[in-house]
């Protein structure tokens, strides 16, 4: 018999009764009853009751056990009489009487229980998130991770795509956050960048004559931590493809994102392709967002012309409209039953969360077989305007209907938080209602205006193809800034459940649209050159048309595992302020190391001392 083992303790089952088997793993529950000491022993694999009674000579040696001790079980395969079956476990038919017993390694005292699912702050989990990893639900999740990537990867071979490893060292990049610096001991004074993104590699393959790129690509950016972005690194599956259109990419990559979730969705749905194609700017009125939950059946509803109406008094919306502002309004079906309370406190947190003035708001109900209109502004709006608004919000008695209104962008952002607060406290769904709901967001505005710097900026990714006639865009005035604000680009992003899981583009593979792209968001040609030269020099030799993306493989995995936190589904995660607490990282390095990198550290001053 195998020294530490002849079956994982997930393996064992009724055919094995009888059979003298050794099995290893972690002491996971002890439970002593009227002589009697079990103990559930757990591996990778799974769990297997194991008994021992008080006349056998391993007897002292469990007794002795403790939680997490390392050890090793020798005994033969019993039948747990009928009422001791466990359903609920795949080795629930049998346990092991112990006769032999070996400690492989004795466990201390533990910051936190490897047992039960109880919440423990992160800084402990973090510190010691190799027992954190013990605890069935994480574990879990890490092996999901790892079967979703290696789904990934299986499907993207099918499909024709080759896998290729673009470098880690490479150069800065303005790529939209900051990077990761290396410096470089070779040549002092100089820097190598981790990459925010295989970006100019991915499309440098494509000049290469690969065709069909896939990578799971380690990506590195140094950004604040949220719930849905890791600080630090974080893994994508990427992909290029050269003589597509936007169309094809999307007919490659839906076919792998839905059988992925399909394959690891336990009964939940999907919805079915082709995806939704949504236009940014329809999004942001209908939705409020670039990352709409279609989950949620609210749509939400421009109403800027009805308060602009001569009869309509509320001079407040009045106001914001003649300033060029907008209102949208936001259905609340069957919420004219709900108490007072409802509004109120929709309003609060419009006032203290979204620091907006408030979420204004009519209740409708039928008075004489007509539509009235209730509610604090209601008595402001003339009936002809009030029926136009239930019109166009698709509200009828009974429904309620909630105001955001302002500048074009922060009325959409009020609007579309409000859309998903309400959808939840009314526990709305859309019908077809399905688990996991995914669209596609496409025609993204080329440029935005930044107002601090008073200048025309990429909005998106400034590698795009702008969707444009071509010569036009050459012959464009920079000042022209009605024309270019209006100018959309072949971007577009892959949105699930209000999660976006990519961004992608067909590429800008002219150089000279690309200088003048640059040149028109204030980049000089000789800084375009200096930046991306390596990708322009390898244009100007014959680049293909080329397209591609890259979902965020830990947010599928977040979605999937129905979690809400990357955190839970990342292997060895950094805390919120971007530190390792389990292996202490970032952390001081040596003189001699900084010296031999041509190094001084100069800390800031509340830093000193």
């Amino acid at each position: 018999m195998h020294r530490y083992r002849s079956h994982t303790c997930g393996e064992l089952r009724a055919s094995h009764v009888g059979s003298r088997v050794r099995i290893s793993g972690w002491v996971h529950r002890r439970r002593d009853h009227g002589g009697l000491i079990f103990i559930d022993l757990r591996d990778n694999y799974g769990l297997t009751q194991c008994v021992v009674e008080p006349d056998s000579p391993a007897f002292k040696a469990v007794d002795g056990l403790r939680s997490e001790f390392v050890v090793t079980f020798t005994g033969r395969v019993v039948a747990r009489p009928g009422d001791t079956v466990n359903k609920d476990l795949a080795t629930g038919e049998v346990e092991i009487r112990i006769d032999e017993v070996a400690v492989q390694g004795e466990a201390g005292d533990l910051p936190l229980p490897v047992f039960g699912e109880q919440d423990y702050p992160e800084d402990v989990r973090l510190k010691y998130r190799f027992l954190d990893l013990r605890r069935d639900r994480i574990h879990r999740n890490i092996l999901l991770r790892s079967n979703v990537i290696s789904s990934l990867r299986r499907r993207m071979i099918d499909q024709g795509f080759t896998e290729f490893q673009t470098p880690i060292l490479t150069a800065s990049s303005p790529e939209g956050a900051r990077d990761f610096l290396v410096p470089s001991r070779l040549h002092p004074g100089k820097f190598y960048a981790l990459p925010q993104a295989p970006q100019q590699f991915k499309q440098l393959i494509m000049v290469a004559g690969f065709d069909r790129y896939f990578q799971i690509a380690p990506c590195f950016r140094d950004e604040d931590a949220r719930a849905d972005r890791s600080p630090g690194e974080f893994y994508q599956l990427d992909l290029e493809m050269s003589f597509v259109t936007q169309e094809d990419v999307f007919a490659a990559v839906e076919p792998v994102l839905h059988g992925v979730f399909q394959e690891f969705a336990n009964g939940r749905t999907i919805n079915p392709g082709p995806f939704p194609r949504i236009p940014y700017a329809e999004s942001m009125l209908k939705y409020g967002s670039d990352k709409p939950d279609l989950r949620n059946p609210i749509i939400i509803a421009d109403v800027s012309a009805e308060f602009a109406d001569a009869s309509v008094e509320f001079k407040a919306f009045k106001t914001v409209v003649a300033q060029g502002g907008v209102v949208r309004a936001i259905p609340a079906p069957g919420a004219a039953s709900q108490p007072r309370s409802f509004f109120d406190k929709l309003n609060d947190w419009a006032r203290s969360e979204m620091k907006a003035p408030g979420l204004g708001y009519i209740t409708f109900e039928e008075e004489g077989g007509k539509l009235a209109g209730k509610g604090p502004i209601a008595k402001f709006i003339p009936e002809p305007v009030l029926l136009r608004l239930a019109s166009k919000a698709g509200v009828k008695a009974g429904d309620a209907l909630f105001f955001s209104a302002g500048k074009a962008d922060a009325a959409a952002k009020l609007a579309g938080a409000a859309r998903i607060r309400i959808g939840n406290e009314l526990g709305l769904k859309a019908s077809p209602y399905y688990d996991f709901h995914f669209c596609w967001i496409v025609d993204f505005p080329m440029y935005e205006w930044n107002e601090d710097d008073k200048k025309i900026d990429f909005s998106h990714n400034p590698f795009s193809m702008p969707n444009f006639d071509h010569d036009a865009f050459l012959k464009l005035d920079p000042k022209d800034d009605k024309t270019i604000l209006g100018i959309t680009a072949f971007q577009y992003d892959i949105v699930c459940n209000g999660i976006e899981l990519s961004s992608g583009a067909i590429r800008n593979h002219r150089p000279d649209i690309m200088i003048k792209a640059f040149d028109i968001a204030g980049y000089p040609a000789d800084v375009v050159e200096r930046k991306f030269g390596g990708m322009l020099n390898a244009f100007r030799f014959g680049a293909p048309p080329h397209g591609g993306t890259a979902p965020g493989v830990d947010r599928i995995v977040m979605l999937i595992a129905g979690e809400e936190n990357l955190r839970e589904v990342t292997m060895f995660p950094m805390n919120q302020r971007a530190e390792d607490l389990m292996m202490g990282a970032p952390s001081d390095v040596t003189l001699k190391q900084l010296r031999e990198l041509n190094i001084r550290v100069v800390l800031p001053e509340a830093s000193k001392g």
